[in-house]
């Protein structure tokens, strides 16, 4: 759900087309290759697109921390002392992205942005008005995912399977190995759906955000604030590199705490993304973790004790209903 702040591409794709010109039409046995390294990146005329991820080679995992959801009256509750999953995003290997990268797959009622650029000029991105992305589960018999992704894949001011469908849409189109043809000759539709969400999920649960910080007394409360090194420290030490933190909410030097403060950084604990390089196909998650962009390790305020993890609101919570 980010907005577009770096360069992007725009490519034609189709259903039955690769991502790139001039690939195979056919299965791709990806266990008899050596599997390469996804950054630096990979010329697709020389590597086999579906078996090395070449379009988007820096694959983040993102979480959220929300504290409602705008949708307890449907029962659309956020799992106690459980970040969300956001998504799993393909970043170019220097950090920039584009998004919407085959229409014909578009399935977000609520395009955000509504063009592939992110501008007036940029190609269209239509809503999607058809059945929701959640039903395309069912042909395959994966209730328990539905229910997973119920549980834990929560989206704010919006119908779950609608944020779903801009998850995939935006994002998991825009990776090389969950393009249609490289599920070969039997691929059934949406099969692509299914694998893009469960490796986003598998991803997610290797990243148990709420528990790294709490086993460094790191714990939501509308009283205590910390400092941004006490929240970065802990997740730097579990996940091996240094993720972007978000933040949301009034920045520092409006505060009456930072009055006179030259600190601009927001100031509400919001987000979490871990980034990781990947050999081979990112369903198989042989990854490295690397570091954050270094012009965006984070928006939040920097001064000692300037952000807020709050507790979230009364009546939005649950127990989940199957474990993380």
């Amino acid at each position: 759900m980010r907005s577009t702040s770096a360069a992007i591409v725009v490519l034609a794709s189709t259903a039955s087309a690769q991502l790139y010109p001039g690939q195979s039409p056919y299965n791709h046995t990806c266990e008899l290759q050596n599997p390469l390294l996804s950054c630096p990146p990979q010329d697709p005329l020389l590597v086999d697109s579906c078996c090395v991820e070449t379009f988007g080679g820096l694959v983040l995992s993102t979480q959220f921390w929300s504290t409602y959801t705008g949708g307890e009256s449907a029962g659309q509750l956020l799992p106690q002392d459980t970040w969300t999953l956001h998504g799993l995003w393909p970043d170019f290997c220097n950090g920039s992205y584009t998004q919407y990268c085959d229409l014909t797959r578009q399935y977000d009622p609520i395009p955000s942005p509504n063009t592939t650029t992110g501008k007036p000029d940029g190609v269209p991105v239509p809503a999607y008005n058809g059945s929701n992305i959640g039903t395309f589960l069912e042909p395959f018999g994966k209730y328990d995912l539905l229910d997973y992704m119920d549980n834990y894949w929560i989206a704010q001011n919006q119908d779950n399977p609608g944020f779903w469908g801009h998850e995939f849409s935006k994002h998991a189109t825009c990776f090389s190995t969950f393009n249609v043809p490289c599920y070969g000759p039997q691929y059934r539709k949406h099969e692509e759906v299914v694998d893009f969400f469960e490796t986003a999920i598998r991803y997610y649960k290797r990243f148990p955000t709420f528990d790294w910080l709490e086993e460094a007394d790191i714990t939501p409360s509308n009283c205590t604030t910390y400092s941004y090194e006490e929240i970065r420290d802990p997740l730097v030490k579990q996940h091996g590199g240094l993720p972007f933190i978000g933040c949301t909410g009034p920045r520092y030097n409006t505060t009456e705490a930072g009055k006179n403060s030259t600190d601009n950084g927001y100031t509400v604990l919001s987000e979490v993304w871990y980034y990781e390089y990947v050999y081979g196909r990112p369903q198989e998650m042989n990854t490295v973790p690397v570091n954050a962009s270094a012009t965006y390790y984070t928006n939040c305020a920097k001064s000692e004790g300037a952000i807020h993890y709050p507790e979230r609101t009364n009546g939005s919570v649950r127990v989940p209903t199957l474990p993380y």
